[in-house]
């Protein structure tokens, strides 16, 4: 079945009224309504960023895409970018434009994955702390670590915007200028470490689940060449959330399930071109301690190893069983 066609700005919208993807209770049309009508707002936050986009299709699994699609629009902006992953040079998508968000849209592509750098740039743009909530626990448990985030950019001399992630977490994004890659991921360690400090029996930076207790995870590792959910870009959840700008007045009133692609166009509590600052300069004691704060995922990986050794060798020291 071929489904409701039209045309906007060029752009064949094909399939609208079918399901957009399993078990998510929206069409495609859903999806190419919702991105059409917040358009103006998030294409200046995927403008000159290399894109990584989540599809997803009717029987299949979401998958993350990365390559641009075979066959796309001679009109269609890409960026040589290297993988690691495939070890190979990939051409990524810039979305630079209404059109080109429209295509993505027909593509199916619900999730916006932006680094924090611009082509042609050499410093980062920003830096995030991402709140990760325990199983179980309700969204004001999220967002007391997040005003905890707010104290410690604060007692720093900073200030951050706060946005859903459109799952069950937080993101606190700190816009800054005049440093290299290695300084910026340093300062978000510290100030993942500064937070924890301000309450340890809500706050944690243990990367291994195991290690959490039930406290909110703020991740700091959300820098250099990884990437973070635009704000406005859908999520691949049930009706479609969306991570909303909500500003920090509000977040004791909101919760992620209001906003979905269906619901939010004109419902955001206030705009996040509005609530980012201008960007700062890391203050020089925050670097100098991030400097000392070992890169979690590398800490991580040594202690899981660690553990793993010290388990075979408890292993091999017990008796035999019975």
């Amino acid at each position: 079945m071929s489904g409701v066609e039209e045309e906007r700005d060029g752009v064949r919208l094909t399939s609208l009224d079918q399901p957009l993807g399993d078990d998510l209770g929206v069409t495609k049309g859903d999806l190419v309504d919702y991105l059409d009508a917040v358009a103006d707002r998030m294409v200046p936050l995927l403008a000159g960023r290399p894109l990584s986009v989540k599809r997803v299709r009717p029987g299949q699994a979401p998958f993350m895409q990365r390559n641009v699609s075979k066959g796309a629009p001679d009109w269609v902006r890409t960026v040589p970018v290297w993988s690691e992953g495939s070890h190979r040079e990939i051409a990524q998508v810039l979305c630079d434009d209404r059109r080109t968000l429209l295509w993505l849209a027909n593509q199916r592509a619900v999730e916006f994955h932006v680094p924090f750098f611009r082509v042609g740039e050499a410093e980062p743009t920003g830096l995030v702390l991402d709140l990760d909530p325990p199983e179980g626990a309700d969204f004001a448990t999220v967002v007391r670590a997040a005003r905890l985030v707010r104290q410690a950019l604060e007692d720093s001399g900073l200030t951050g915007a706060v946005k859903t992630s459109g799952s069950k977490g937080v993101h606190v994004v700190v816009p800054v200028r005049g440093a290299p890659f290695e300084d910026v991921a340093a300062a978000t360690r510290a100030l993942a470490a500064r937070t924890e400090r301000l309450d340890p029996e809500l706050a944690t930076t243990a990367y291994l689940k195991e290690d959490r207790h039930g406290r909110v995870f703020v991740d700091s590792t959300r820098s250099g060449q990884n990437t973070i959910v635009a704000a406005y870009s859908p999520r691949i959840r049930p009706s479609l959330p969306v991570s909303a700008p909500v500003g920090w007045d509000a977040l004791d009133d909101v919760r992620p399930a209001d906003f979905t692609v269906t619901s939010a166009s004109d419902r955001f509590p206030t705009e996040w071109a509005a609530e980012l600052p201008e960007p700062q300069t890391l203050p020089a004691d925050l670097l100098a301690e991030g400097h000392t704060i070992p890169i979690a995922r590398v800490q991580a990986m040594h202690e899981g190893k660690r553990r793993k050794r010290a388990q075979q060798a408890a292993d091999e020291a017990a008796p035999p069983g019975d």
